[in-house]
C-alpha cells in the first residue's frame, strides 16, 4: 500500500479501450509509471506512437503519457514488473443471450503464470455478482498464492460516459469493493491516488451488483419510455412534447428519452447479466426482461414507420435510397457498439433499399459482430441530401446541419425528437 501512495508503483491496465485508456491517462498524469496490455497490436502500436483511435481522447495526451513513462504492449509477461493490475476488458453476451467470460478468463489464463507476492489485480469488467469470487479466486490461487495475504483481489466497476463532458475518471465516483477487509482497504489506497471519491462496499459481490443495478435503472425507464412513445405515436401526440413538460415538475421525476434501441456495451447487454444469473437462484427476472422486450423491439417499430412514411409518397422501400444520420450508439461520440443504426441499416437492406450512412465520428463502417457493411460516411451537403428518398435520424449528432437538412431532405424519419416543428415531410418515429 504505501507504494501506491506515494506513488512509487507501477501500474497495469488490461485492455486499451473506452474505459482502459481514459485509466492509463490519470495514472500517468499524476506520476505514475504505467503498463497497457492489449492482445491487439494495432492499438499497442499507435500509442506507442503516441496516436488515439478514440474521438474524445486526443493525440497530445497520448504523447504526454508517452512522455511520463507509459507504454503498452502485446507481452503479457511484463505483468510480473507491475504491482497494480486492472483488468478492463469486454464482457459481451453469447448467441444465447448468456454471460461470455471468454475475454476476462483469457486474461487470467495468460496473467496467473506472471503474478508475484505484493500484487493487487481489480476487475472493473461490468459482469454477475459472484464472477470475482467464483472465477477470478481460485485462478489467482491456483499459484500458490494467497488471496488477501500475497494477493490482493478488488472488483471496482467501471463508470466511464464516452461524450459526457461534465464528468471524467477523476470526477466520477469509484465503487470499490474487495475479497477481504486488506483487499478492499488496498483498492481504495489504488483509486483514491486518481479519483476524488473512492465508495468503499462490503463486497466484490455487491459491488458486482451495484454496476448491474445502475445500467438496469436506465434500461428499465427507458423502456418505459420507449412504450410510452408507442402509446403517444397511437394517440398522435408528441412523446418529446410530454417529456419536456413533465421535466419542468422539480421533484419526484427525471427524464429519460426514447429512441430507436439501444446502444452501447452497458445497457443492451448488462442487465442480462443479472437475468442469468438470478436463474440460479429460481428466480425470474419478470421486469427486467419486459423492459429488454420492449427495447429490442424499438427497430421493428422504426422500420414500420419508414416503410410507411415511403409508402405515402407512393415509394416502395425496395429500391429507395435511405440515408441514415449517425452510426454512434449515442450522440458527439465514436463508439458504434451495439448501436441500433446498424440493425436499422440491415433490416433496411434486407427489405431490398439501397443505404448509405453519414457519422462524422465513425468515417468508416466498422468491423462488427453482426453487422457488415463496406461503407463509408457520406458527407453531408444539399445537393446529395435532395438525392435520398429517406433521410432516418438514428443519433442526433450535434455536428449535423439539422436546418439544411430540413430543407433539403425530401423525407425524414426522425427517432431522436431533433425536430420540435411538425411538418409534412417530417415524421417523428
Amino acid at each position: 500500500m504505501t507504494k501506491l501512495t506515494r506513488r512509487d508503483a507501477v501500474i497495469g491496465i488490461v485492455g486499451l479501450g473506452y474505459v482502459g485508456l481514459p485509466l492509463i491517462l490519470r495514472y500517468s498524469a499524476v506520476g505514475y509509471k504505467v503498463i497497457g496490455f492489449d492482445i491487439d497490436q494495432t492499438k499497442v502500436d499507435m500509442l506507442n506512437e503516441g496516436t488515439s483511435y478514440i474521438g474524445h481522447i486526443t493525440d497530445e495526451a497520448i504523447t504526454r503519457a508517452r512522455t511520463g513513462g507509459f507504454e503498452a504492449t502485446a507481452d503479457f509477461s511484463k505483468s510480473i514488473d507491475v504491482d497494480a493490475l486492472i483488468i478492463c476488458v469486454p464482457t459481451p453476451l453469447n448467441k444465447y443471450r448468456e454471460p461470455d467470460l471468454s475475454f476476462i478468463l483469457n486474461t487470467l489464463e495468460t496473467l496467473v503464470p506472471c503474478l508475484r507476492a505484493g500484487q493487487v489485480v481489480s476487475l472493473e469488467s461490468t459482469t454477475y455478482p459472484g464472477t470475482t469470487d467464483e472465477e477470478l479466486l481460485p485462478r489467482l490461487e491456483s499459484g500458490g498464492l494467497k488471496v488477501g495475504s500475497d494477493i490482493f483481489l478488488v472488483y471496482s466497476p467501471e463508470r466511464e460516459d464516452p461524450g459526457n463532458e461534465s464528468f471524467n475518471t477523476q470526477t466520477i465516483p469509484k465503487v470499490c469493493g474487495g475479497h477481504t477487509r486488506d483487499c478492499r482497504d488496498i483498492g481504495v489506497a489504488l483509486y483514491e491516488q486518481v479519483v476524488n471519491q473512492v465508495i468503499p462496499v462490503s463486497s466484490t459481490r455487491t459491488a458486482e451488483l451495484v454496476k448491474l443495478l445502475e445500467n438496469i435503472h436506465r434500461a428499465v425507464n427507458i423502456g418505459l419510455v420507449n412504450e410510452m412513445k408507442l402509446i403517444s405515436d397511437r394517440m398522435d401526440i408528441d412523446i418529446h412534447e410530454v417529456i419536456r413538460a413533465a421535466a419542468t415538475k422539480p421533484f419526484g421525476f427525471v427524464p429519460y428519452y426514447p429512441g430507436p434501441g439501444l446502444g452501447g456495451h452497458c445497457i443492451p447487454i448488462d442487465p442480462f447479466y443479472l437475468t442469468w444469473k438470478a436463474r440460479e437462484y429460481g428466480l425470474h427476472t419478470r421486469f427486467i426482461e419486459l423492459a429488454g422486450e420492449v427495447n429490442s423491439s424499438m427497430p421493428d417499430y422504426v422500420i414500420a414507420k419508414t416503410t410507411s412514411a415511403l409508402n405515402d409518397q407512393e415509394k416502395a422501400v425496395r429500391g429507395s435510397k435511405v440515408l441514415v444520420l449517425g452510426l454512434a450508439y449515442k450522440k458527439n461520440v465514436d463508439d458504434s457498439r451495439e448501436s441500433p443504426a446498424a440493425a436499422l441499416m440491415e433490416k433496411l437492406r434486407d427489405l431490398g433499399a439501397d443505404v448509405s450512412y453519414s457519422d462524422p465520428h465513425v468515417p468508416v463502417f466498422p468491423k462488427m459482430r453482426e453487422y457488415s457493411f463496406d461503407l463509408h460516411s457520406v458527407t453531408l451537403s444539399r445537393d446529395n441530401l435532395a438525392t435520398y428518398d429517406c433521410v432516418l435520424i438514428a443519433t442526433d449528432h450535434d455536428a449535423f446541419d439539422y436546418d439544411m437538412i430540413r430543407e433539403c431532405a425530401r423525407l425524414i424519419v426522425d427517432t431522436r425528437g431533433r425536430y420540435i416543428e411538425s411538418a409534412p415531410h417530417i415524421i417523428k418515429a
